[in-house]
Protein backbone atom coordinates (compact mmCIF):
# COMPACT_ATOMS: atom_id res chain seq x y z
CA UNK A 1 0.00 0.00 0.00
CA UNK A 2 2.77 2.43 0.87
CA UNK A 3 4.61 1.60 -2.34
CA UNK A 4 1.47 2.30 -4.34
CA UNK A 5 1.21 5.74 -2.81
CA UNK A 6 4.87 6.58 -3.28
CA UNK A 7 4.67 5.88 -7.01
CA UNK A 8 2.10 8.68 -7.30
CA UNK A 9 4.25 11.22 -5.45
CA UNK A 10 6.31 13.62 -7.48
CA UNK A 11 9.60 15.04 -6.34
CA UNK A 12 9.19 17.91 -3.87
CA UNK A 13 10.99 20.99 -5.20
CA UNK A 14 11.66 22.09 -1.65
CA UNK A 15 10.65 25.71 -2.17
CA UNK A 16 7.73 27.85 -3.31
CA UNK A 17 8.81 28.08 -6.94
CA UNK A 18 6.48 27.19 -9.80
CA UNK A 19 6.46 23.46 -10.53
CA UNK A 20 6.72 22.20 -14.08
CA UNK A 21 3.41 21.54 -15.76
CA UNK A 22 2.58 17.86 -16.14
CA UNK A 23 1.56 16.36 -19.48
CA UNK A 24 -2.08 17.03 -20.13
CA UNK A 25 -2.35 19.79 -17.57
CA UNK A 26 -3.92 23.08 -18.58
CA UNK A 27 -1.26 25.67 -19.22
CA UNK A 28 1.52 23.14 -19.83
CA UNK A 29 2.73 25.05 -22.89
CA UNK A 30 2.11 28.55 -21.58
CA UNK A 31 5.24 30.66 -21.09
CA UNK A 32 6.23 31.69 -17.57
CA UNK A 33 5.29 35.33 -17.99
CA UNK A 34 1.76 34.40 -19.15
CA UNK A 35 1.31 32.06 -16.19
CA UNK A 36 2.31 34.94 -13.89
CA UNK A 37 0.20 37.56 -15.69
CA UNK A 38 -3.28 36.39 -14.67
CA UNK A 39 -6.34 38.33 -13.61
CA UNK A 40 -5.78 37.24 -10.04
CA UNK A 41 -2.20 38.54 -10.06
CA UNK A 42 -3.39 41.83 -11.50
CA UNK A 43 -6.10 41.99 -8.86
CA UNK A 44 -3.46 41.41 -6.17
CA UNK A 45 -1.32 44.14 -7.69
CA UNK A 46 -4.11 46.73 -7.85
CA UNK A 47 -6.74 46.29 -5.18
CA UNK A 48 -6.79 42.96 -3.34
CA UNK A 49 -3.75 43.52 -1.13
CA UNK A 50 -2.43 46.28 1.10
CA UNK A 51 0.38 46.88 -1.36
CA UNK A 52 -2.04 47.04 -4.30
CA UNK A 53 -4.47 49.39 -2.58
CA UNK A 54 -1.74 51.73 -1.36
CA UNK A 55 -0.17 51.80 -4.82
CA UNK A 56 -3.57 52.40 -6.40
CA UNK A 57 -4.27 55.28 -4.00
CA UNK A 58 -0.87 56.83 -4.74
CA UNK A 59 -1.30 56.49 -8.52
CA UNK A 60 -4.85 57.84 -8.51
CA UNK A 61 -3.87 60.68 -6.15
CA UNK A 62 -0.90 61.75 -8.25
CA UNK A 63 -2.93 61.44 -11.46
CA UNK A 64 -5.78 63.55 -10.07
CA UNK A 65 -3.33 66.17 -8.80
CA UNK A 66 -1.53 66.28 -12.15
CA UNK A 67 -4.84 66.37 -14.02
CA UNK A 68 -6.13 69.32 -11.98
CA UNK A 69 -2.81 71.14 -12.34
CA UNK A 70 -2.68 70.47 -16.08
CA UNK A 71 -6.23 71.68 -16.63
CA UNK A 72 -5.55 74.92 -14.74
CA UNK A 73 -2.19 75.41 -16.43
CA UNK A 74 -3.61 74.56 -19.86
CA UNK A 75 -6.33 77.17 -19.46
CA UNK A 76 -3.79 79.80 -18.46
CA UNK A 77 -1.43 78.77 -21.27
CA UNK A 78 -4.17 78.96 -23.89
CA UNK A 79 -5.31 82.38 -22.64
CA UNK A 80 -1.75 83.71 -22.67
CA UNK A 81 -0.97 82.14 -26.07
CA UNK A 82 -4.15 83.64 -27.53
CA UNK A 83 -3.27 87.12 -26.27
CA UNK A 84 0.34 86.87 -27.48
CA UNK A 85 -0.76 85.53 -30.89
CA UNK A 86 -3.25 88.39 -31.36
CA UNK A 87 -0.59 90.91 -30.42
CA UNK A 88 1.98 89.38 -32.78
CA UNK A 89 -0.59 89.16 -35.59
CA UNK A 90 -1.44 92.80 -35.12
CA UNK A 91 2.27 93.73 -35.25
CA UNK A 92 2.91 91.73 -38.45
CA UNK A 93 -0.26 93.10 -40.05
CA UNK A 94 0.87 96.69 -39.41
CA UNK A 95 4.16 95.94 -41.18
CA UNK A 96 2.30 94.28 -44.05
CA UNK A 97 -0.06 97.29 -44.30
CA UNK A 98 2.97 99.61 -44.69
CA UNK A 99 4.33 97.39 -47.47
CA UNK A 100 0.96 97.34 -49.21
CA UNK A 101 0.67 101.13 -49.04
CA UNK A 102 4.22 101.55 -50.38
CA UNK A 103 3.68 99.24 -53.35
CA UNK A 104 0.26 100.69 -54.06
CA UNK A 105 1.63 104.24 -54.18
CA UNK A 106 4.77 103.26 -56.14
CA UNK A 107 4.65 103.58 -59.94
CA UNK A 108 4.29 100.29 -61.73
CA UNK A 109 7.67 100.59 -63.48
CA UNK A 110 9.52 100.97 -60.19
CA UNK A 111 7.97 97.99 -58.46
CA UNK A 112 10.31 95.33 -59.99
CA UNK A 113 13.32 97.50 -59.04
CA UNK A 114 12.12 97.74 -55.45
CA UNK A 115 11.50 93.99 -55.26
CA UNK A 116 15.00 93.29 -56.63
CA UNK A 117 16.52 95.70 -54.14
CA UNK A 118 14.65 94.06 -51.25
CA UNK A 119 15.84 90.60 -52.36
CA UNK A 120 19.45 91.66 -52.67
CA UNK A 121 19.80 94.14 -49.83
CA UNK A 122 17.01 93.24 -47.41
CA UNK A 123 15.13 95.88 -45.47
CA UNK A 124 11.85 94.07 -44.87
CA UNK A 125 10.75 90.96 -43.00
CA UNK A 126 8.56 89.87 -45.91
CA UNK A 127 9.29 87.83 -48.97
CA UNK A 128 7.69 89.94 -51.71
CA UNK A 129 6.30 88.85 -55.05
CA UNK A 130 3.87 90.43 -57.52
CA UNK A 131 1.49 88.13 -59.40
CA UNK A 132 -1.24 88.55 -61.98
CA UNK A 133 -3.74 86.60 -59.87
CA UNK A 134 -3.94 85.19 -56.33
CA UNK A 135 -2.01 82.01 -55.57
CA UNK A 136 -3.89 79.06 -54.13
CA UNK A 137 -2.64 78.43 -50.59
CA UNK A 138 -3.45 75.36 -48.45
CA UNK A 139 -4.06 76.77 -44.95
CA UNK A 140 -3.05 75.01 -41.74
CA UNK A 141 -5.92 72.75 -40.63
CA UNK A 142 -7.11 71.88 -37.14
CA UNK A 143 -5.41 74.80 -35.39
CA UNK A 144 -7.87 77.36 -33.91
CA UNK A 145 -4.94 79.64 -33.03
CA UNK A 146 -3.85 79.82 -36.68
CA UNK A 147 -7.36 80.80 -37.70
CA UNK A 148 -7.37 83.50 -34.99
CA UNK A 149 -4.08 84.93 -36.32
CA UNK A 150 -5.37 85.03 -39.89
CA UNK A 151 -8.63 86.67 -38.82
CA UNK A 152 -6.82 89.29 -36.71
CA UNK A 153 -4.43 90.14 -39.56
CA UNK A 154 -7.26 90.53 -42.06
CA UNK A 155 -9.13 92.93 -39.74
CA UNK A 156 -5.97 94.97 -39.08
CA UNK A 157 -5.12 95.19 -42.78
CA UNK A 158 -8.61 96.47 -43.61
CA UNK A 159 -8.13 99.17 -40.99
CA UNK A 160 -4.52 100.13 -41.77
CA UNK A 161 -4.33 99.71 -45.54
CA UNK A 162 -7.75 99.50 -47.15
CA UNK A 163 -7.60 98.46 -50.80
CA UNK A 164 -10.20 98.46 -53.49
CA UNK A 165 -9.66 94.78 -54.23
CA UNK A 166 -9.68 91.69 -52.05
CA UNK A 167 -7.26 90.78 -49.21
CA UNK A 168 -6.49 87.13 -48.40
CA UNK A 169 -4.62 86.02 -45.28
CA UNK A 170 -3.68 82.41 -44.44
CA UNK A 171 -1.10 80.42 -42.50
CA UNK A 172 0.50 77.59 -44.49
CA UNK A 173 3.31 75.07 -44.10
CA UNK A 174 6.48 75.89 -46.08
CA UNK A 175 7.15 72.44 -47.57
CA UNK A 176 4.52 72.85 -50.32
CA UNK A 177 3.95 76.62 -50.48
CA UNK A 178 3.47 78.17 -53.95
CA UNK A 179 4.57 81.75 -54.61
CA UNK A 180 3.09 82.25 -58.11
CA UNK A 181 0.16 80.97 -60.12
CA UNK A 182 2.64 79.14 -62.36
CA UNK A 183 3.31 76.61 -59.62
CA UNK A 184 6.71 77.93 -58.52
CA UNK A 185 7.39 76.58 -55.03
CA UNK A 186 8.99 78.53 -52.24
CA UNK A 187 11.70 75.92 -51.90
CA UNK A 188 12.57 76.21 -55.60
CA UNK A 189 13.64 79.86 -55.33
CA UNK A 190 17.29 80.93 -54.88
CA UNK A 191 18.42 80.94 -51.27
CA UNK A 192 19.37 84.61 -51.42
CA UNK A 193 15.79 85.59 -52.20
CA UNK A 194 14.31 84.00 -49.09
CA UNK A 195 14.86 84.93 -45.49
CA UNK A 196 16.40 81.94 -43.67
CA UNK A 197 13.67 82.14 -41.02
CA UNK A 198 11.08 81.09 -43.59
CA UNK A 199 12.53 77.61 -44.08
CA UNK A 200 13.92 75.19 -41.50
CA UNK A 201 14.13 71.63 -42.81
CA UNK A 202 14.53 70.07 -39.37
CA UNK A 203 11.71 71.98 -37.72
CA UNK A 204 9.32 73.73 -40.13
CA UNK A 205 7.19 76.58 -38.82
CA UNK A 206 3.94 77.95 -40.33
CA UNK A 207 4.29 80.95 -42.66
CA UNK A 208 1.88 83.88 -42.90
CA UNK A 209 0.82 84.52 -46.50
CA UNK A 210 -0.87 87.86 -47.31
CA UNK A 211 -2.20 88.54 -50.78
CA UNK A 212 -3.69 91.97 -51.56
CA UNK A 213 -5.06 93.20 -54.87
CA UNK A 214 -3.41 96.60 -55.05
CA UNK A 215 -4.88 97.22 -58.52
CA UNK A 216 -6.66 95.28 -61.22
CA UNK A 217 -4.53 92.35 -62.40
CA UNK A 218 -1.81 93.00 -59.80
CA UNK A 219 -1.65 91.00 -56.59
CA UNK A 220 0.99 91.72 -53.97
CA UNK A 221 2.26 88.47 -52.39
CA UNK A 222 3.83 88.80 -48.91
CA UNK A 223 5.20 85.84 -46.91
CA UNK A 224 6.71 86.00 -43.45
CA UNK A 225 7.25 83.94 -40.33
CA UNK A 226 5.63 84.98 -37.09
CA UNK A 227 7.80 86.75 -34.45
CA UNK A 228 7.58 83.47 -32.52
CA UNK A 229 7.66 80.91 -35.37
CA UNK A 230 6.65 78.02 -33.10
CA UNK A 231 3.73 79.69 -31.35
CA UNK A 232 1.45 76.75 -32.25
CA UNK A 233 3.71 74.28 -30.40
CA UNK A 234 4.14 76.59 -27.42
CA UNK A 235 0.36 76.88 -27.10
CA UNK A 236 -0.06 73.08 -26.82
CA UNK A 237 -0.10 72.14 -23.09
CA UNK A 238 0.07 68.41 -23.88
CA UNK A 239 3.23 68.39 -25.94
CA UNK A 240 5.57 65.44 -25.44
CA UNK A 241 8.32 67.48 -23.80
CA UNK A 242 5.79 68.74 -21.23
CA UNK A 243 4.16 65.36 -20.52
CA UNK A 244 7.43 63.45 -20.22
CA UNK A 245 8.49 64.98 -16.85
CA UNK A 246 5.03 64.25 -15.44
CA UNK A 247 5.20 60.63 -16.59
CA UNK A 248 8.65 60.30 -15.03
CA UNK A 249 7.30 61.80 -11.78
CA UNK A 250 4.37 59.40 -11.76
CA UNK A 251 6.63 56.41 -12.43
CA UNK A 252 9.06 57.46 -9.69
CA UNK A 253 6.22 57.90 -7.17
CA UNK A 254 4.75 54.52 -8.09
CA UNK A 255 8.07 52.68 -7.85
CA UNK A 256 8.96 54.29 -4.53
CA UNK A 257 5.46 53.57 -3.18
CA UNK A 258 5.66 49.91 -4.19
CA UNK A 259 9.15 49.58 -2.70
CA UNK A 260 8.09 51.16 0.61
CA UNK A 261 4.85 49.16 0.85
CA UNK A 262 6.63 45.89 0.02
CA UNK A 263 9.07 46.59 2.83
CA UNK A 264 6.18 47.27 5.22
CA UNK A 265 3.98 44.36 4.14
CA UNK A 266 6.63 41.65 3.71
CA UNK A 267 6.48 40.69 7.44
CA UNK A 268 2.66 40.61 7.24
CA UNK A 269 2.77 38.35 4.18
CA UNK A 270 5.22 36.07 5.97
CA UNK A 271 2.90 36.04 8.98
CA UNK A 272 -0.08 35.13 6.79
CA UNK A 273 1.79 32.20 5.18
CA UNK A 274 2.91 30.96 8.58
CA UNK A 275 -0.65 31.14 9.95
CA UNK A 276 -2.00 29.24 6.93
CA UNK A 277 0.66 26.55 7.27
CA UNK A 278 0.07 26.26 11.02
CA UNK A 279 -3.67 25.89 10.39
CA UNK A 280 -2.87 22.92 8.12
CA UNK A 281 -0.81 21.29 10.85
CA UNK A 282 2.62 22.13 9.41
CA UNK A 283 5.08 22.84 12.23
CA UNK A 284 7.44 25.75 11.63
CA UNK A 285 10.12 27.67 13.45
CA UNK A 286 9.19 30.97 15.11
CA UNK A 287 8.96 33.87 12.69
CA UNK A 288 11.75 36.45 12.72
CA UNK A 289 10.59 39.67 14.34
CA UNK A 290 10.79 42.47 11.74
CA UNK A 291 8.84 45.42 10.44
CA UNK A 292 7.22 48.31 12.23
CA UNK A 293 6.52 48.33 15.96
CA UNK A 294 2.91 47.20 15.49
CA UNK A 295 3.93 44.38 13.14
CA UNK A 296 6.66 43.23 15.53
CA UNK A 297 4.13 43.09 18.35
CA UNK A 298 1.79 41.00 16.18
CA UNK A 299 4.58 38.58 15.19
CA UNK A 300 5.63 38.09 18.82
CA UNK A 301 2.01 37.37 19.77
CA UNK A 302 1.73 34.83 16.93
CA UNK A 303 4.96 33.10 17.93
CA UNK A 304 3.76 32.83 21.53
CA UNK A 305 0.36 31.53 20.42
CA UNK A 306 1.94 28.96 18.09
CA UNK A 307 4.23 27.71 20.85
CA UNK A 308 1.37 27.40 23.36
CA UNK A 309 -0.87 25.56 20.90
CA UNK A 310 1.89 23.16 19.88
CA UNK A 311 2.69 22.45 23.51
CA UNK A 312 -1.01 21.92 24.27
CA UNK A 313 -1.45 19.53 21.33
CA UNK A 314 1.62 17.50 22.30
CA UNK A 315 0.48 17.25 25.92
CA UNK A 316 -3.03 16.28 24.85
CA UNK A 317 -1.73 13.64 22.45
CA UNK A 318 0.55 12.12 25.08
CA UNK A 319 -2.18 12.17 27.70
CA UNK A 320 -4.78 10.65 25.39
CA UNK A 321 -2.42 7.94 24.16
CA UNK A 322 -1.31 7.11 27.72
CA UNK A 323 -4.87 6.87 29.04
CA UNK A 324 -6.02 4.77 26.08
CA UNK A 325 -3.04 2.46 26.43
CA UNK A 326 -3.42 2.12 30.18
CA UNK A 327 -7.11 1.24 29.87
CA UNK A 328 -6.29 -1.90 27.94
CA UNK A 329 -4.59 -3.51 30.96
CA UNK A 330 -7.63 -3.35 33.33
CA UNK A 331 -9.90 -4.37 30.46
CA UNK A 332 -7.80 -7.50 29.98
CA UNK A 333 -7.89 -8.23 33.74
CA UNK A 334 -11.66 -7.81 33.82
CA UNK A 335 -12.02 -10.25 30.95
CA UNK A 336 -9.97 -12.81 32.86
CA UNK A 337 -12.06 -12.32 36.00
CA UNK A 338 -15.32 -12.78 34.12
CA UNK A 339 -14.14 -16.29 33.30
CA UNK A 340 -14.50 -17.08 37.03
CA UNK A 341 -18.20 -16.21 37.06
CA UNK A 342 -20.55 -19.18 37.41
CA UNK A 343 -23.49 -17.45 35.75
CA UNK A 344 -22.98 -17.91 32.03
CA UNK A 345 -25.57 -15.26 31.09
CA UNK A 346 -23.91 -12.68 33.36
CA UNK A 347 -20.53 -13.76 31.99
CA UNK A 348 -21.73 -13.17 28.39
CA UNK A 349 -23.05 -9.73 29.33
CA UNK A 350 -19.72 -8.77 30.89
CA UNK A 351 -17.82 -10.03 27.84
CA UNK A 352 -20.04 -8.02 25.49
CA UNK A 353 -19.57 -4.81 27.49
CA UNK A 354 -15.83 -5.31 27.74
CA UNK A 355 -15.58 -6.00 23.99
CA UNK A 356 -17.42 -2.75 23.29
CA UNK A 357 -15.11 -0.89 25.66
CA UNK A 358 -12.03 -2.45 24.06
CA UNK A 359 -13.31 -1.49 20.61
CA UNK A 360 -13.83 2.10 21.75
CA UNK A 361 -10.27 2.30 23.09
CA UNK A 362 -8.86 0.87 19.86
CA UNK A 363 -11.00 3.28 17.85
CA UNK A 364 -9.78 6.23 19.90
CA UNK A 365 -6.14 5.26 19.35
CA UNK A 366 -6.80 4.71 15.64
CA UNK A 367 -8.51 8.11 15.39
CA UNK A 368 -5.49 9.87 16.91
CA UNK A 369 -3.06 8.04 14.64
CA UNK A 370 -5.09 8.63 11.46
CA UNK A 371 -5.65 12.34 11.98
CA UNK A 372 -2.13 13.17 13.13
CA UNK A 373 0.19 11.58 10.60
CA UNK A 374 3.53 13.37 10.70
CA UNK A 375 4.64 13.62 7.06
CA UNK A 376 5.65 16.37 4.69
CA UNK A 377 3.45 17.76 1.95
CA UNK A 378 4.55 16.86 -1.57
CA UNK A 379 3.15 17.15 -5.09
CA UNK A 380 0.76 14.30 -5.85
CA UNK A 381 -1.09 13.32 -9.02
CA UNK A 382 -4.56 12.97 -7.54
CA UNK A 383 -6.07 11.32 -10.63
CA UNK A 384 -3.49 8.52 -10.48
CA UNK A 385 -4.20 7.92 -6.79
CA UNK A 386 -7.93 7.64 -7.52
CA UNK A 387 -7.24 5.22 -10.37
CA UNK A 388 -5.39 2.90 -7.97
CA UNK A 389 -8.14 3.09 -5.35
CA UNK A 390 -10.76 2.30 -8.00
CA UNK A 391 -8.69 -0.57 -9.41
CA UNK A 392 -8.23 -2.11 -5.94
CA UNK A 393 -11.99 -1.87 -5.34
CA UNK A 394 -12.77 -3.54 -8.68
CA UNK A 395 -10.32 -6.35 -7.90
CA UNK A 396 -12.33 -6.93 -4.70
CA UNK A 397 -15.47 -7.37 -6.79
CA UNK A 398 -16.95 -3.91 -6.24
CA UNK A 399 -18.37 -1.63 -8.91
CA UNK A 400 -16.64 1.75 -9.21
CA UNK A 401 -16.74 4.31 -12.05
CA UNK A 402 -14.08 7.01 -12.34
CA UNK A 403 -13.99 10.23 -14.38
CA UNK A 404 -10.85 12.29 -13.64
CA UNK A 405 -8.69 14.79 -15.46
CA UNK A 406 -4.94 15.07 -14.78
CA UNK A 407 -4.53 17.20 -11.64
CA UNK A 408 -1.70 17.86 -9.22
CA UNK A 409 -2.16 18.84 -5.56
CA UNK A 410 0.26 19.45 -2.69
CA UNK A 411 -0.80 17.09 0.12
CA UNK A 412 0.29 14.59 2.77
CA UNK A 413 -0.10 11.48 0.60
CA UNK A 414 -0.65 8.80 3.27
CA UNK A 415 -3.15 10.90 5.22
CA UNK A 416 -5.10 11.86 2.09
CA UNK A 417 -5.15 8.27 0.83
CA UNK A 418 -6.55 7.12 4.17
CA UNK A 419 -9.26 9.78 4.04
CA UNK A 420 -10.28 8.91 0.46
CA UNK A 421 -10.17 5.20 1.29
CA UNK A 422 -12.59 5.79 4.19
CA UNK A 423 -14.98 7.71 1.93
CA UNK A 424 -14.83 5.03 -0.79
CA UNK A 425 -15.28 2.20 1.72
CA UNK A 426 -18.34 3.91 3.18
CA UNK A 427 -19.82 4.42 -0.30
CA UNK A 428 -19.26 0.78 -1.29
CA UNK A 429 -20.40 -0.60 2.08
CA UNK A 430 -23.66 1.33 2.30
CA UNK A 431 -24.33 2.13 -1.37
CA UNK A 432 -23.17 -1.01 -3.24
CA UNK A 433 -21.48 0.98 -6.04
CA UNK A 434 -19.72 4.36 -6.29
CA UNK A 435 -19.20 7.07 -8.92
CA UNK A 436 -16.05 9.22 -8.62
CA UNK A 437 -15.57 12.45 -10.53
CA UNK A 438 -12.54 14.79 -10.35
CA UNK A 439 -12.57 18.27 -11.96
CA UNK A 440 -10.44 21.40 -11.65
CA UNK A 441 -11.64 24.91 -10.91
CA UNK A 442 -9.82 28.26 -11.04
CA UNK A 443 -8.44 27.91 -7.51
CA UNK A 444 -9.29 24.45 -6.19
CA UNK A 445 -9.95 20.83 -7.05
CA UNK A 446 -13.45 19.34 -6.70
CA UNK A 447 -13.75 15.61 -6.01
CA UNK A 448 -17.26 14.16 -5.80
CA UNK A 449 -17.93 10.59 -4.63
CA UNK A 450 -21.52 9.35 -4.92
CA UNK A 451 -22.96 6.07 -3.71
CA UNK A 452 -26.24 4.48 -4.80
CA UNK A 453 -27.61 3.64 -1.38
CA UNK A 454 -30.70 4.90 0.46
CA UNK A 455 -29.10 8.22 1.38
CA UNK A 456 -29.24 9.97 4.75
CA UNK A 457 -32.16 11.84 6.37
CA UNK A 458 -31.65 15.59 5.97
CA UNK A 459 -31.87 16.11 9.72
CA UNK A 460 -28.97 13.69 10.26
CA UNK A 461 -26.53 15.22 7.73
CA UNK A 462 -25.05 17.63 10.27
CA UNK A 463 -24.33 14.77 12.69
CA UNK A 464 -22.34 12.73 10.19
CA UNK A 465 -18.63 12.95 10.86
CA UNK A 466 -18.94 13.20 14.63
CA UNK A 467 -17.07 10.43 16.52
CA UNK A 468 -19.10 7.28 17.28
CA UNK A 469 -22.18 8.58 15.46
CA UNK A 470 -23.80 5.82 13.36
CA UNK A 471 -27.21 5.82 11.74
CA UNK A 472 -29.66 2.92 11.95
CA UNK A 473 -29.00 1.85 8.37
CA UNK A 474 -25.26 1.70 9.05
CA UNK A 475 -25.67 -0.35 12.23
CA UNK A 476 -27.82 -2.90 10.40
CA UNK A 477 -25.44 -3.16 7.47
CA UNK A 478 -22.14 -3.22 9.38
CA UNK A 479 -22.26 -4.02 13.09
CA UNK A 480 -18.50 -3.84 13.72
CA UNK A 481 -18.09 -0.19 12.69
CA UNK A 482 -17.43 2.60 15.22
CA UNK A 483 -18.48 5.72 13.25
CA UNK A 484 -14.96 7.18 13.01
CA UNK A 485 -14.30 6.98 9.24
CA UNK A 486 -16.08 10.16 8.20
CA UNK A 487 -14.65 12.09 11.14
CA UNK A 488 -11.12 11.04 10.21
CA UNK A 489 -11.70 11.96 6.55
CA UNK A 490 -13.12 15.37 7.50
CA UNK A 491 -10.16 16.15 9.80
CA UNK A 492 -7.63 15.14 7.14
CA UNK A 493 -9.32 17.27 4.45
CA UNK A 494 -9.54 20.26 6.81
CA UNK A 495 -5.83 19.85 7.68
CA UNK A 496 -5.08 20.30 3.96
CA UNK A 497 -6.99 23.58 3.84
CA UNK A 498 -9.99 21.95 2.13
CA UNK A 499 -13.61 21.14 2.90
CA UNK A 500 -15.74 17.98 3.07
CA UNK A 501 -19.43 18.44 2.27
CA UNK A 502 -22.11 15.74 2.52
CA UNK A 503 -25.43 15.94 0.70
CA UNK A 504 -28.12 13.69 -0.76
CA UNK A 505 -28.28 13.17 -4.50
CA UNK A 506 -31.61 14.05 -6.16
CA UNK A 507 -31.77 10.55 -7.68
CA UNK A 508 -30.80 8.80 -4.43
CA UNK A 509 -27.62 8.08 -2.56
CA UNK A 510 -25.14 10.15 -0.55
CA UNK A 511 -22.67 12.55 -2.23
CA UNK A 512 -19.37 13.39 -0.53
CA UNK A 513 -17.71 16.48 -2.04
CA UNK A 514 -14.03 17.11 -1.28
CA UNK A 515 -12.62 20.57 -2.09
CA UNK A 516 -8.81 20.88 -2.11
CA UNK A 517 -6.59 23.83 -3.10
CA UNK A 518 -4.60 23.49 -6.32
CA UNK A 519 -0.86 22.98 -6.12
Amino acid sequence: MRAAVETAIEADPGDDSEHAALPGEAGATRPAWRRWLTWRRLGDLFGNTLQGRFSLVMVVGVLLAQLATNLLWAQQLRTRARAEAEQAAHHVAIGAAGAIRSFRDLPVNFRPLLIEQLRSMGGTRFFVFVNREPVKVDPVQGEPLAQLVARTMAQTLQQQAPVDGNVQVALAWPHDLHVSPDGVNLQDLPEGWIDSTLLSPSRPAPIVVIQAEIEAGSWLYLASAMPDPYFLENANPYAFDRLLPQVITLGAVLLLSIAVVRTLTRPLARLGRAATAFGKGISADPLPVAGTREVQRTIRAFNDMQERIQRYLMDRERLFATISHDLRTPITRLKLRTELLDDEALQADFHEDLDDLDMMVKGALQSVKDTDIHENQVLLRLDQLLERLARDARMAGREVSLEAEPLTVRVKPLALKRALTNLLDNALQYGERADIRLVSGPERVTLTLRDHGPGVPEAALDKLGQPYVRLEHGRRTRREGMGLGLGIARNVVHAHGGQLRLSNHPEGGLVATVLLPLA
